[in-house]
């Protein structure tokens, strides 16, 4: 990457990223289920497979820029560029860009909006 190319490249096709992302959720769903948790009061605030995906490309992007946390400007812009060169997740991506996500907690910008 050049200097000015601060965006990461893709990594990898989308199929296999949404693959990684099921086996995580699956995971996540699992471990909850072992601790007790009623599926009724949780399922509904986890992330959908293609929310996950834009999530670690989102992620994989704030490591590339040195760990910078990204302010709502650059946001909306990471998101918008992970839509542009992934387009079947741009409805992903709007719903989290959207005003109607504040009730999932695991949503690092509701997280930080209720501090």
């Amino acid at each position: 990457m050049t200097s000015h190319d601060r965006s990461p490249r893709r990594r990898a096709s989308l199929e296999l990223l949404r693959a990684e992302a099921s086996d995580e959720l699956s995971v996540i769903v699992t471990e909850r289920l072992r601790g007790g948790e009623d599926p009724w009061d949780f399922m509904e605030d986890l992330p959908t497979v293609d929310e996950l995906v834009v999530l670690t490309l989102r992620a994989e992007h704030i490591e590339a820029n040195g760990g910078v946390r990204l302010n709502a400007a650059r946001h909306y812009r990471v998101l918008r560029q992970i839509a542009l060169d992934y387009p079947p997740l741009t409805r992903a991506v709007w719903r989290l860009l959207g005003p109607d996500t504040s009730y999932r907690r695991w949503d690092a910008a509701v997280q930080a909006d209720a501090s």
